[in-house]
């Protein structure tokens, strides 16, 4: 076993605050809905709001980062291994047996994460977002008494956003659980805080998994 720095300093800023503003936007979001009250309504919607320009603005740098380091490489999805993969979480992670990809500094994500992340960034986060914005500016009049959004339904906008949150709350309890099926429950958690991790040295010598399209 060796250390083998995995994941640079912006992109565990990057996860981590994500991962906050995520949370903090579902509190504030159902609290808006009714479902309990913390803050209070106004509070919350304020709150809400701010964040919601926050987590935008940290996806605007996140696709910056992603294209000029090349990270972005790292989704591209491939049925390499893909089979092997679903046979090891459906039953091969509770009999002990061996990973049956690999991880490296080039390759970090298995076949079925690939597939997962990329649609977690074109699907779930796009359609959260965009909803949300048509939301936030459903009929707001702009300094030339323009409405905004009009033509949408303000019950379609608020189903849609509404089932990206909860979709959102489903992937970061599953990723939750996925990241304690490492060496030990608490290894993949501590590699994303300190951009290290443990890999054999068969690992850090494997090629990295490459599109097969």
């Amino acid at each position: 076993m060796r250390k083998v720095y995995i994941y640079k300093g912006f992109e565990r800023f990057w996860h981590w605050t994500q991962a906050a503003l995520i949370l903090f936007l579902a509190v504030t979001g159902f609290e808006v809905h009714g479902s309990f009250e913390i803050f209070g309504f106004e509070k919350a919607v304020q709150f809400h709001r701010v964040a919601s320009w926050m987590l935008i603005g940290l996806i605007v740098f996140a696709i910056f980062w992603h294209i000029t380091t090349g990270e972005w490489k790292q989704y591209i999805p491939t049925t390499k291994k893909l089979k092997e993969q679903l046979v090891y979480y459906v039953s091969g992670i509770f009999k002990g047996e061996k990973h049956p990809t690999a991880k490296t500094e080039l390759s970090k994500l298995n076949p079925l994460q690939r597939m997962v992340y990329l649609s977690f960034k074109l699907i779930l986060i796009p359609m959260t977002i965009i909803s949300g914005i048509f939301y936030m500016l459903y009929k707001t009049i702009d300094q030339n008494n323009l409405v905004v959004v009009e033509d949408y339904p303000l019950e379609s906008i608020a189903f849609w956003h509404t089932l990206g949150a909860i979709l959102l709350m489903v992937f970061l309890i599953v990723h939750v659980y996925m990241t304690t099926t490492g060496e030990t429950p608490t290894s993949n958690i501590k590699a994303m805080l300190t951009g290290y991790e443990d890999l054999e040295d068969e690992h850090t010598e494997n090629e990295p998994l490459k599109n097969t399209h």
